[in-house]
């Protein structure tokens, strides 16, 4: 059983020798690059088509992102604060007998 660790890829390194099953692999990889190139020459949509065809979708995923943006900063900023509120660290919980 020979481990790729002692392959070695120096100067005078030993260079593994490809099998059948490295060769239909390689096969496989290229087959499956091909059909994804296919893919990509020729798109679903045309250009045309796709040119703003999300662009609705778009508006509407940032309004609604701005819109949760400016409650959460007004839920920080615009509290009412009372004079009690300010004070209420002098009010005193134990009772004195």
């Amino acid at each position: 059983m020979v481990y790729k660790a002692h392959i070695q890829c120096r100067k005078y390194g030993k260079i593994k020798q490809p099998t059948l099953k490295d060769i239909v692999e390689f096969k496989k990889d290229l087959e499956r690059e091909d059909k994804n190139m296919l893919l990509l020459r020729h798109p679903y949509l045309t250009a045309e088509q796709s040119h703003g065809h999300m662009k609705e979708i778009k508006k509407a995923k940032m309004f609604s992102l701005l819109n949760t943006w400016r409650e959460e900063t007004n839920e920080k900023f615009n509290r009412r604060v009372t004079a009690a509120d300010r004070l209420n660290y002098l009010t005193i919980n134990e009772a004195w007998d």
